[in-house]
């Protein structure tokens, strides 16, 4: 196997060789679209600090409020564990966090002292199973926040985000659909794609970003079946 590219703890090369040989319709979405990125990757304190402060906004007022947020660090960082548990909550509010925001940060910084919020190293040699159960516990963070550490910043190979509207939405676009997949449809379609399911998601994303918002926007919700008395 080759080395790792872009941070990855796979060979990309060969994972989308092996999904372009088992579904034609990905291999042509995956020729057609530029390489997987990865952002820079931050300890699980930081990146979960940003993905708090993202929540429910817009991306550019969530960038200015994080800004700031990284301003209170004082030294280009975002504040330190100890230093976030110090400021005030007023302070914080004042940076244009909401209430329950601000008490989030908090609880991801009592729980990083702690030892449950592990470090980058401790982090890189846990299962994506025992960082879900173990990030989850933080205040204010979900599956889905760190299914997108364990893609963007860890480079996991098999992550498979289901409740991601941009996944689904791109699944239809790429297949044809007129409704977004159930979770559950989705999670027996991509059994096709395993172990590289990360990959597949990435280029769902693609796929969205490709058509745009206008085609997007027309699919419709995921059918719900009524159960048969």
């Amino acid at each position: 196997m080759a080395e790792p590219t872009l941070g990855l703890c796979f060979d990309l090369a060969e994972a989308t060789k092996y999904l372009g040989e088992r579904d034609e319709r990905l291999k042509r979405l995956i020729d057609e679209s530029a390489g997987l990125q990865l952002r820079k990757a931050r300890s699980p304190y930081e990146a979960l600090l940003e993905a708090i402060a993202y929540q429910s906004i817009s991306g550019k007022a969530a960038a200015t409020i994080f800004g700031r947020v990284k301003a209170l660090g004082g030294n280009g960082r975002v504040p330190t564990p100890e230093k976030m548990l110090a400021l005030r909550t007023p302070v914080l509010r004042k940076a244009g966090l909401s209430g329950a925001k601000a008490v989030a940060m908090k609880d991801l910084a009592k729980k990083t002292l702690a030892g449950v919020v592990p470090t980058l190293e401790q982090a890189r040699k846990m299962s994506d199973e025992e960082l879900v159960e173990r990030l989850v516990s933080v205040r204010g963070i979900g599956v889905w926040s760190v299914e997108m550490f364990l893609i963007f910043r860890l480079g996991r190979p098999d992550v498979l985000p289901v409740h991601d509207l941009g996944v689904r939405k791109g699944w239809c676009l790429t297949y044809g659909k007129k409704h977004m997949p159930t979770p559950k449809e989705l999670v027996a379609f991509a059994e096709r794609w395993r172990p590289y399911r990360t990959v597949a998601s990435w280029y769902m994303w693609r796929a969205c970003e490709r058509t745009g918002s206008a085609a997007t926007n027309r699919i419709a919700p995921a059918k719900v079946r009524r159960k048969r008395r």
